[in-house]
């Protein structure tokens, strides 16, 4: 009988687990409509997510988004800086949470593909959460980061940091935000 009350909780909590992974928000049909490019900017799915090669050659951002939002809902935002010359990488994270794949910069920094001369880090809420924190072990390789509704967990030392939240965001913890500005203080930007 208790092994059938452990198969029981153990179909449970996969199907629970399935479940979570699978309800997301998803992008809508203007973000999807980007999937094929702009004149200026092409949109190249590569192993791990979006590559929006722009005009520009010299920098380049890699975007782990938030947890639970489909990676493609934020081509919007990046195809206009991939318009204005940084390109982007817009990473496909596993189960659409960040703390699954919070090294997946390094398929991309390390790729003989792509040669930048400048590389920042940035995220969404939990992404943010996990780029920062590759920013810190990767202080030689990442120029700077960029925090959409986030905050780090470790000190960045020296690196710049831009962070932008809205005044009305009813999901970024502000009291948390606030206290981890002391690990972003030495080049903050808000």
């Amino acid at each position: 009988m208790a092994l059938y009350i452990i198969l029981a909780l153990i179909i449970f909590i996969g199907c629970i687990g399935i479940w979570y992974v699978n309800n997301y928000s998803h992008a809508d049909a203007s973000a999807n409509a980007l999937l094929n490019g702009t004149e200026n900017v092409s949109v190249e799915k590569v192993d791990n997510g979006l590559f929006l090669d722009g005009p520009g050659n010299g920098s380049a951002l890699i975007f782990y988004p938030g947890a639970k939002i489909e990676y493609t809902s934020y081509l919007p935002l990046f195809m206009d800086l991939a318009n204005d010359g940084v390109d982007c990488f817009i990473v496909e994270m596993p189960g659409n949470l960040a703390f699954l794949g919070g090294n997946s910069a390094d398929s991309i920094i390390g790729n003989d593909n792509y040669s930048y001369d400048e590389w920042y880090i940035s995220g969404h809420s939990l992404g943010g959460v996990m780029a920062s924190s590759y920013a810190v072990t990767h202080k030689d390789e990442i120029n700077g980061l960029i925090l959409l509704a986030s905050y780090p967990v470790d000190d960045l030392g020296n690196m710049p940091v831009l962070s932008i939240y809205g005044s009305n965001d009813n999901t970024l913890n502000k009291e948390t935000y606030d206290e981890s500005k002391s690990l972003m203080d030495n080049n903050l930007t808000e």
